[in-house]
């Protein structure tokens, strides 16, 4: 931990030195929210959100914050440990180009419905009075499998184990934003006729926990929690599947699929309360986390250390120095790009609208790792070999 902020209602609890103003006011509206208990914690990769910072951890004593979870609900990582020592660049090439064709990105979807029994069950909503998610699931059946845009990526990965490492980071695509944007919008109505003290302009309305629209709300999110994480194996089924073609007989020795936008029960400082963890990823003693930089940086697969002061979390990832319009402006796409081939990268910066995910719009990997060594361990360092993004 780098420092305290005792000034609010709630301490904040802070893992990096130079967070950005608007992030800061956004933690500082978090520990004055009436429901937050004990302290608000805040990861090495924190930038600001709507509402609270992506790199937060909040808990809750008797409420639910929608945006504290985002409107990506369920985004998160996978990784799967391959038995290839090496891949050399056509080879990576010839797998990229079959992942496209298997693997719609960006605004895309399936042409064709996939297998609903690939998706959760319906029936665990059959209790919500309003279901987002049963008027989106036909659309639902299109977009699971499918990678979106933003930072969402692919990407075959070089360890220091001597393995080669396959990467995927997406979410709940459309489907959880309307969940999302569903009860965000009913929290913030039901929060004007109970004459919240919670202002407006904070972008934190809440349902109580006793309440039916919570209840709501819950199911609905962890049911696409469930969604995303269905989807990025379906996502992962098809990279093995694109290198096998390629390359023929591979083992897979060990796979990870971890959430960092969602909200769950937990016990924590001798309480069960409900933690919101918004671009954070948990990290109990003995876990295994994910932890991406760029497209031009170290990944890391990390242990947790369960630490109590985190909530037993650690940061998702490199979290953004930019935001995607300054880095479009401000970024040098020659030298982004001489950067990511002086790599070998085969990597996914072409024009200048791409400078939004170039690396350098986001913050330093390598000192947002050493800011959180009392949350994580190192377990394995990857290099970037190839990559899609959304």
């Amino acid at each position: 931990m780098k420092q305290i902020i005792d000034s609010e209602r709630r301490p904040i609890k802070l893992w990096l030195d130079d967070i950005e103003a608007t992030a800061l006011a956004q933690a500082r509206n978090l520990a004055n929210h009436p429901f937050t208990f004990s302290h608000v914690a805040i990861m090495p990769d924190a930038h600001a959100g709507y509402g609270m910072p992506i790199g937060g951890v909040l808990a809750c004593d008797g409420a639910v914050i929608c945006n504290a979870v985002g409107v990506d609900i369920g985004c998160g990582m996978c990784a799967e440990q391959t038995s290839l020592s090496s891949l050399d660049r056509e080879t990576l090439k010839k797998i990229l180009g079959l992942v496209r064709t298997a693997v719609p990105v960006g605004f895309d979807h399936h042409k064709q419905q996939q297998e609903r029994s690939l998706l959760p069950d319906l029936a665990r909503l059959d209790q919500v009075e309003k279901s987002i998610v049963r008027e989106q699931f036909q659309a639902g059946c299109k977009q699971i499998g499918t990678l979106g845009g933003g930072n969402h990526f692919i990407e075959i990965q070089q360890g220091d184990d001597g393995h080669v490492w396959l990467m995927i980071h997406s979410g709940s695509r459309n489907l959880g934003l309307k969940v999302a944007e569903y009860y965000n919008r009913l929290a913030g109505r039901l929060n004007e006729e109970w004459g919240s003290l919670v202002p407006k302009q904070w972008q934190l309305a809440y349902l109580p926990l006793e309440t039916q629209e919570a209840q709501d709300y819950l199911a609905e999110m962890h049911w696409c929690v469930d969604f995303a994480l269905a989807s990025r194996k379906l996502m992962m089924e098809r990279l093995k599947e694109a290198v096998q073609e390629v390359v023929g007989e591979v083992a897979f020795l060990h796979s990870i699929n971890k959430a960092h936008n969602y909200a769950a029960m937990e016990e924590h400082f001798g309480k069960e309360v409900l933690i919101h963890r918004k671009g954070a990823t948990r990290a109990r003693a003995g876990e295994y986390g994910i932890i991406p930089g760029s497209q031009g940086s170290r990944s890391f697969i990390v242990l947790g250390k369960g630490n109590a002061e985190s909530y037993a979390s650690c940061s998702h990832g490199a979290g953004r120095r930019m935001g995607r319009g300054q880095a479009q402006r401000e970024l040098d796409l020659a030298a982004e790009v001489e950067r990511l081939n002086a790599m070998g990268v085969v990597h996914a910066v072409r024009n200048q609208k791409d400078l939004d995910e170039a690396p350098g719009s986001y913050k330093d990997i390598e000192s947002v790792m050493a800011n959180q060594t009392d949350l994580v361990e190192i377990a394995v360092s990857l290099l970037p070999l190839a990559v899609i993004k959304g």
